[in-house]
């Protein structure tokens, strides 16, 4: 063996070892990282305002509605925000994050912040707050709800295609894609809208605590601006998060001073090695480690000769 190949051996052993240390470096700085945000109140544990952020479609998120639940237990959280910018979503999806809401300002504040669209089940799963805010120009309400299907057997009967169905009774397939909605069907499908929208009703009369013969004419499906809301009592303030803290402060006695937080349903440790940490994770890395694995890499076939 020529003396070259024992300096490259040799070379290759102090590099894994010394990469051995520089990865022990790398995680110890990032425990150290992790334990002082923790000290310095950046993670959760101190007293703290939570924000539970809803924006898009909303449908059945079973992480979000246990962070929510989990709410009510957390002596640390004193009160929560819940930020609203959504169309609406599914009529079971409302259900179940208004439901956890509704359980969660049973032990604690809760203030609904509507921002630029909080309509049907967005509405729906700001009703259970103490006290809703809206800016001027929020589009809400739209308080109904609507079943959509396709039929295509027009389209078929074009191209020669035709269906075959089998079925145990005669509403079993209603509705089809392949044949048009029955007056039977329709009259089922349109009593399971209605039942869904009594629902709908008797969780916004409970939660704006008004009779439910008040709230019908304004529950047809339309939409309001957040001033026209306020004026049928849909809301209670023209607003944003800024007036949801000084009601909190003025009413519930929650300190304004009190940090804000943001919901998460993962852990602290994932939350920071996705966020800010992560880039300085990613920093040390480069510098510490990726510089020196990179000579043996496919890297060093590509680099320029010296001359």
């Amino acid at each position: 063996m020529s003396l070259e190949t024992d300096l490259l051996l040799d070379r290759r052993r102090l590099k894994r070892r010394l990469n051995f240390w520089r990865v022990g470096a790398v995680i110890a700085v990032v425990a150290a990282l992790l334990a002082g945000a923790k000290g310095a109140g950046l993670a959760p544990g101190g007293a703290h305002i939570a924000r539970v952020t809803v924006d898009g479609l909303i449908t059945e998120d079973r992480k979000l509605t246990e962070a929510i639940d989990d709410l009510a237990g957390d002596n640390s959280v004193k009160a929560v925000i819940v930020s609203i910018n959504s169309p609406g979503g599914s009529v079971s999806g409302g259900e179940t994050m208004h439901d956890a809401i509704t359980r969660v300002a049973a032990k604690k504040p809760v203030v609904a912040v509507m921002r630029g669209l909080a309509a049907s089940a967005g509405y729906m799963i700001a009703v259970p707050a103490n006290r809703i805010y809206a800016r001027e120009a929020t589009l809400t309400g739209s308080i109904g709800v609507l079943l959509e299907t396709g039929e295509v057997s027009g389209l078929l009967n074009k191209v020669g295609i035709s269906a075959e169905v089998v079925r145990s009774g005669p509403l079993k397939d209603e509705p089809s894609l392949v044949r048009p909605l029955s007056p039977e069907g329709k009259v089922v499908l349109q009593g399971l809208v209605n039942d869904m929208y009594d629902q709908f009703v008797g969780m916004v009369a409970e939660g704006r605590h008004m009779d439910e013969a008040k709230i019908r004419p304004l529950a047809d499906g339309r939409p309001y601006t957040g001033r026209q809301a306020l004026a049928l009592g849909l809301v209670d303030a023209i607003g944003g998060e800024r007036e949801a803290k000084d009601w909190l402060a003025a009413e519930k006695g929650i300190s304004a001073t009190l940090p804000i937080e943001d919901l998460q349903t993962s852990g602290f440790a994932r939350q920071a090695l996705s966020g800010q940490l992560n880039v300085m994770f990613q920093g040390l890395w480069k510098m510490l480690i990726s510089q020196s694995l990179s000579l043996d890499g496919p890297l060093a076939i590509w680099q320029r000769s010296g001359n």
